[in-house]
C-alpha cells in the first residue's frame, strides 16, 4: 500500500508538472513557483512515507533499497528542479538567476514542505496501511541521536560532500548521473541516518520533523538549516 501511495504521488505530480508546462509557460514566475513546488512536494511526501518503512525487515536493507530506488525515480521524473534551498543558493550566488527568482523558488520549496506534511498526515489518519497506525501520535520523532555539535558537524559534512558531488557530475550523462547521486545519498543515509537522519535539505527537514522545530527551534534550525547552508557557502567560496 505504501509503495502504491508513493507511485500515485509521483504520477499525480507528473501530471501537474505537465499541465503547468502547457498552460503557464508564459507566466514565468508562476510557472517557476509551481514547478518547484510540485517537485519538492513529491520528494517530501515520498520521504515522509519512506521514514515509516525504516523498520521494515530486513533492516536496514529494505530502507536503503527503497531510498536508492526512489531517489533514482525522483531524479528521472523531476529534471530541472532543485527541491533543496541549498541547491538554489548556487545560481543565486553565481548570478545565474536573480535574487527574487531564487527567493521565489525557496519559498515554493518550503510551501511544498508544509503541504506535503499536511497531506501525509491526512493519509496516515486514514490508516490504510500497517505503518500508518499510530504515526500521528509520535510527535517529534527526534532524529538527532547524538549531541547538537556532532549533529551540526555531520549535516555540515554531508552537505559539503553532496554539493561537491553535484558540481563534479554536472557533465555526466543524465541517465548515469541519477544513479551516482542516488548511490551517494544512500551511502550517506547508511553512514549517518541513525545519528541525524542524513537530510542535508532544509525544506525536507522541516517537512519530516516540523514538530521538532516547534519544540526545539534553535537546535533544529542550527543543525538542519544553518549547517547545510554553511556547507553550500563553503563549496561556493572554495570553487
Amino acid at each position: 500500500t505504501s509503495l502504491l501511495l508513493m507511485a500515485g504521488i509521483m504520477v499525480t505530480v507528473g501530471l501537474c508538472r505537465r499541465l503547468t508546462r502547457r498552460r503557464l509557460r508564459f507566466h514565468h514566475r508562476l510557472y517557476t513557483f509551481l514547478l518547484e513546488m510540485f517537485s519538492t512536494f513529491q520528494i517530501c511526501a515520498c520521504t515522509n512515507e519512506l521514514c515509516l518503512l525504516g523498520n521494515v525487515e530486513p533492516k536496514p536493507h529494505t530502507a536503503l533499497t527503497l531510498t536508492y530506488g526512489f531517489t533514482v525515480l525522483h531524479g528521472l521524473t523531476l529534471p530541472g528542479s532543485t527541491c533543496n534551498p541549498c541547491g538554489t543558493l548556487q545560481p543565486m550566488w553565481g548570478g545565474g538567476i536573480p535574487v527574487k527568482m531564487g527567493g521565489l523558488k525557496i519559498g515554493a520549496q518550503f510551501v511544498a514542505a508544509v503541504l506535503a506534511r499536511v497531506f501525509m498526515h491526512f493519509i496516515w489518519s486514514l490508516e490504510m496501511a500497517e505503518p500508518h497506525f499510530g504515526a500521528l501520535s509520535e510527535g517529534c520523532s527526534n532524529p538527532m541521536q547524538t549531541t547538537e555539535l556532532q549533529a551540526f558537524c555531520i549535516e555540515l559534512l554531508f552537505s559539503v560532500v553532496f554539493q561537491l558531488t553535484i558540481l563534479r557530475v554536472e557533465k555526466v550523462n543524465p541517465k548515469y548521473k541519477v544513479h551516482l547521486i542516488a548511490l551517494l545519498i544512500t551511502m550517506l543515509v547508511y553512514a549517518g541516518g541513525n545519528l541525524t537522519g542524513a537530510i542535508f535539505n532544509p525544506a525536507l527537514a522541516f517537512s519530516l520533523h516540523a514538530n521538532c522545530f516547534y519544540d526545539k527551534f534553535l537546535s533544529y534550525s542550527l543543525v538542519y538549516w544553518i549547517a547545510p547552508s554553511l556547507g553550500k557557502f563553503f563549496i561556493l567560496s572554495v570553487f
